[in-house]
């Protein structure tokens, strides 16, 4: 009388397959998590170094040569921008670069130039 069903070997084989499509898509889940956390942070940074430009720009006055950084909350987090301003070639212009970290990462960096009012 021969019995039907599986050996042992093709269950094993089985889970195998099973296993490596798990961590196939689990793998596929952290990394688009991931990239919807970037983007989210990266969305806030910007808002934030914007912020800060504008501010420049809405005194109307000539920013001064220099580094300068502030702390600027955004849905909860907060991140730093660092304010640096820079002459040019031409001494009615300033450059302004504004880059934004969490703690000590990067996550963005906006430059512009302003011109005397």
């Amino acid at each position: 009388m021969k019995q039907r069903g599986f050996t042992l070997i093709e269950v094993l084989v089985a889970l195998g397959i099973v296993a490596i499509t798990l961590m196939a898509g689990l793998q596929a889940t952290a990394a688009l998590t991931r990239q919807a956390q970037r983007q989210s942070d990266f969305l806030l940074a910007q808002t934030c170094a914007e912020n800060e430009l504008i501010k420049v720009r809405l005194t109307r006055q000539m920013p001064g040569v220099g580094d300068s950084s502030v702390a600027c909350e955004q849905a909860g987090q907060v991140f730093t921008v660092a304010m640096s301003v820079r002459p040019t070639p031409n001494p009615n212009f300033r450059r302004l670069d504004a880059q934004v970290l969490t703690g000590e990462t990067p996550v963005l960096r906006l430059s512009t130039v302003v011109g005397r009012y």
